[in-house]
């Protein structure tokens, strides 16, 4: 029972974490957009140019690893359970 509920605290918490670096990614790479369309060269309009941009931030491999937050914390406190109890 007290594993089940580590396992519901460290979600939460890794929840806030992802939720938190989600944003944070987005928010730059947002930026990182509007600063190449202000650098000019770029035919678009400014809001359909950072909304093509952020559709394709959203099929990246950089959004996709950050789901690492969740499996690399849970993969190590299942492998320490594991280890401490049967090996």
């Amino acid at each position: 029972m007290a594993v089940i509920r580590l396992f519901i605290i460290v979600f939460v918490v890794l929840s806030i974490i992802y939720i938190s670096l989600s944003f944070y990614s987005r928010a730059r790479a947002r930026d990182r957009l509007e600063a190449e369309w202000d650098a000019g060269g770029i035919d678009m309009p400014r809001d359909a140019y950072v909304r093509h941009g952020l559709t394709d931030y959203d099929g990246s491999l950089r959004r996709k690893l950050i789901l690492g937050v969740y499996v690399v914390p849970m993969a190590v406190v299942g492998l320490i359970i594991y280890l401490v109890n049967f090996a």
